[in-house]
């Protein structure tokens, strides 16, 4: 079976044929660099992952590039509170997103372009719509017509004709809401609230709108058409509906062939809030004492098309459902046995890896996936129990859960090792604990922790 893709385009599931043979164009949209990406940010960075993975699991190359935003209305606004350049402010909090990525296991992008670094690409973009006469000049800067653009709306399937809200309308603001559809910003004239923030340019003194940068890095990356545009359903209007009407406006042909979304995360029921104590960033649950592994599990773990509702039981759950799964590798890593080769081994990796597929083939249906896994682990944990596997049985066994695992991306593998530095402090905590000096060793639990080294103290040993 082909892989299915719902492609928020058609509203339908359609089969995923890419435009290259063998090879995959992926845009997944990235962070705007102005804080610490919070859980829900977390669930489409790993949508990507999950995608290009098994992508590449179905044995195609994928070409994946993500942005960073890092200038915007937030990224400028909050630099200034800080009172620091605009560069040092989100150099901090990219860096904060690499580190964020790594600790999830997200396998790093083919490319990360910064919006700061394609202002030419951006006002060459810019300069065709002017030219097109789709876009023109305001005081404030340079807007796109909506009312020329014959395909807007058809993203979020809004009508225009429905709508009060007129070219004559405009909106500066990056985000609004999709009944204020207005003709939105391109390019934004500087003015004093953007302080040192501006690029002097064929079409004024100022900075690009947010969405023009991602229809330039896209193109300059990936070409135009490209295979996938992934992001949360939050983008789909305006950011993403306006990346359609830039860059097939200004090229005469499609933009994307499938757009991905996945849906918003609930917290213990409820919408994520500050005010309802509800809020996690990725570093408040490490520092919590969470693993990273069993966040990443649980946050792919239900279809992506559903919504999330992402709870404390719900992880601690995640953490067993890991463990299960590593602890089912390291025994078939370590079996040895001179049983006879059981005959029923072959039927077993064949129904589990077939039926994994078909059910990722089904717009990745990763719950039912994880239950043909589970179902594996079970019957060849049974067979350990009997004596029933032999040791090159165990070594068959083990190459499926690791193929399983290219894709889901939460099991520690035995070539895996820590740095000398986070093993010095590991052994140095061991030998605090051996001598009951506590205080020292949860100091020390701590310093790793703030490293996104989770430590677990078992009867066999500790744990990373």
């Amino acid at each position: 079976m082909p892989l299915q893709l719902y492609n928020t385009l058609t509203r339908k599931k359609e089969v995923f044929r890419p435009i290259d043979k063998g090879t995959v164009r992926m845009y997944n949209c990235g962070p705007t660099v102005y804080d610490y990406p919070h859980i829900g940010n977390c669930r489409a960075f790993l949508l990507g992952d999950l995608l290009r993975r098994y992508l590449e699991f179905k044995g195609l190359n994928v070409n994946q590039v993500m942005n960073i935003t890092d200038v915007d209305d937030k990224t400028i606004r909050d630099s200034q509170k800080e009172g620091v350049s605009l560069k040092e402010f989100t150099e901090r909090y990219t860096k904060a997103f690499m580190d964020d990525l790594a600790s999830l296991n997200v396998k790093p992008a083919t490319t990360y372009p910064k919006a700061t670094e394609h202002i030419k690409d951006m006002v060459e973009l810019v300069s065709i719509l002017l030219d097109k006469g789709i876009a023109y000049k305001a005081e404030d800067g340079i807007y796109f017509d909506v009312s020329k653009f014959k395909g807007y709306g058809k993203l979020a399937h809004i009508n225009l004709e429905e709508l009060k809200a007129g070219a004559s309308e405009r909106v500066k603001s990056d985000e609004y809401a999709k009944d204020k559809v207005q003709d939105f910003a391109l390019w934004k004239a500087w003015d004093k609230d953007d302080g040192d923030v501006f690029w002097e340019t064929e079409v004024g003194k100022g900075r690009p709108g947010w969405h023009i940068e991602c229809s330039a890095m896209s193109r300059k990356y990936l070409g135009q058409p490209f295979d996938i545009h992934t992001g949360g359903i939050d983008l789909v209007f305006p950011h993403h509906e306006n990346e359609i009407a830039q860059s097939e406006a200004a090229y005469g042909k499609k933009f994307v062939n499938y757009w991905v979304h996945n849906e918003f995360i609930l917290v213990e029921g409820k919408k994520m809030s500050k005010s309802l104590g509800n809020f996690f960033t990725l570093r408040d649950l490490i520092q919590k004492g969470h693993d990273p592994f069993a966040i990443r599990y649980s946050l792919i773990s239900a279809h992506y098309r559903q919504q999330l509702n992402f709870t404390i039981k719900g992880l601690e759950a995640a953490k067993q459902s890991v463990q299960r799964l590593q602890d089912c590798a390291d025994k078939l890593r370590a079996w040895e046995s001179d049983t006879e080769d059981n005959q029923d081994i072959p039927d077993l990796v064949k129904l589990a890896i077939d039926g994994f597929e078909a059910e990722m083939d089904d717009d990745l249906n990763i719950s039912n996936a994880l239950a043909i896994i589970f179902e594996f682990v079970k019957n060849i944990n049974k067979l350990m129990l009997e004596g029933k596997l032999s040791t090159e049985d165990a070594k068959n066994a083990l190459e499926l859960l690791q193929r399983f695992d290219a894709v889901l991306g939460v099991l520690k593998h035995e070539e895996q090792s820590l740095d000398e530095d986070i093993q010095a402090l590991v052994e140095e905590r061991e030998e605090a604990r051996k001598n009951k000096d506590y205080e020292k060793a949860d100091k020390i639990r701590d310093e790793l922790k703030e490293k996104g080294i989770i430590l677990e103290d078992t009867s066999q040993g500790v744990r990373w």
